[in-house]
């Protein structure tokens, strides 16, 4: 992993100490081999962003999404990027908007675990972020297939669907999701 615990404590520092949350997650061997595909570099984590606007979060749907699910946008850090400049690229490219980190939500420790390969433990670091964009414009169409606004309480929608599909990482998404629910201030309005 090439976010170090230094690195962590000056996110902290910056942007707010984070909560802390651990989960242990089984997945299907489909999605294990999606979860070590995505460990280039010996990445082990994603940054998840809930961009705000108008009291509205930007949700992003993946092509293989069934009807009405959707999440907020996440992607890796390439080695030696910062935080900063990660964060607005994946924004970018999964929204269309330029955003502003605002303040540190979460660290989610995770152990995926599938029966005989060995587990894999990944860390989300959440962010609340802020935009003065209005337009959704993705520019990954291979990844993305349709950005929208939402309001907060969709979320629950949202993780209905995600546990309806019984896949590991959206079951994953889904706690993730309670998680933030608890952090975030838009969902305590």
């Amino acid at each position: 992993m090439y976010i170090s615990q230094e690195t962590i404590r000056s996110w902290s520092g910056l942007y707010g100490t984070p909560r802390q949350w651990s989960h242990r997650q089984a997945v299907t061997p489909s999605d294990y081999g999606i979860i070590s595909g995505s460990q280039k570099h010996g990445r082990r984590h994603d940054i998840t962003l809930y961009i705000e606007g108008d009291g509205l979060i930007a949700v992003i749907a993946k092509p293989f999404y069934p009807p009405g699910l959707y999440r907020a946008p996440s992607g890796g850090l390439e080695p030696g990027e910062t935080l900063e400049a990660g964060s607005a690229r994946e924004a970018h490219e999964e929204t269309g908007l330029d955003v502003e980190l605002a303040s540190y939500l979460l660290v989610a420790t995770v152990v995926f675990t599938c029966p005989d390969k060995p587990a894999i433990e990944w860390h989300t670091h959440v962010f609340s972020a802020t935009t003065s964009d209005r337009t959704l414009a993705p520019t990954d169409h291979h990844e993305i297939r349709e950005a929208r606004w939402a309001d907060p309480s969709e979320f629950a929608t949202f993780s209905a669907i995600m546990r309806e599909s019984q896949r590991g990482g959206l079951l994953y998404r889904a706690a993730l999701h309670d998680e933030i629910a608890k952090a975030h201030p838009l969902f305590r309005s």
